[in-house]
């Protein structure tokens, strides 16, 4: 059995499909420009104390290059997904609460529901399909936290703007 059955505890305040995510829209050309987001949400974190943490994120930008970019594809929002993004745009620009990855999930959860989505993991999908060109991606809230609420406001309006 691997250590014995007593696994270490890693201590990883973002995941490797939040770094996915994150690598998909930041577009860093090095690990650095990575690190700037991570500790802006995770403020103890850096290299040095999480060395782990700093070889994924390298792993991710290898990993995204190799697979994710080529399968990427973005595709506009309806007129409802348009109307909804623009709304949480406009949410995340005057967000004045603590913009924690809880409080930025139950807002989205909560602009999917004043639009009237049926069904919203439709929402989310919708989400993920525009900003990050993919099917699915990691809680919404957690990927805005990381990216920051302007960062993210930012690429809803660039997505809407392009299609």
């Amino acid at each position: 059995h691997i250590h014995n059955g007593n696994p270490p505890e890693v201590d990883m305040p973002v995941s490797f499909a939040l770094l996915l995510n994150l690598v998909a829209v930041a577009n860093p050309e090095d690990k650095s420009q990575l690190w700037g987001f991570i500790t802006r949400y995770a403020q103890d974190a850096s290299p040095e104390t999480h060395p782990l943490l700093d070889e994924l994120a390298g792993y991710a930008m290898r990993y995204y290059t190799d697979f994710i970019l080529p399968e990427k594809t973005y595709r506009a929002p309806t007129e409802q997904e348009r109307t909804a993004m623009a709304d949480l745009s406009a949410h995340l620009k005057a967000f004045a609460d603590e913009p924690t990855s809880e409080n930025l999930q139950t807002l989205t959860f909560t602009i999917g529901k004043d639009h009237h989505f049926e069904n919203l993991r439709e929402w989310f999908k919708a989400l993920y399909e525009v900003l990050l060109g993919q099917a699915q991606g990691p809680r919404f809230g957690s990927f805005a936290a990381l990216y920051g609420k302007d960062n993210t406001a930012r690429l809803i309006d660039e997505s809407l703007a392009r299609g």
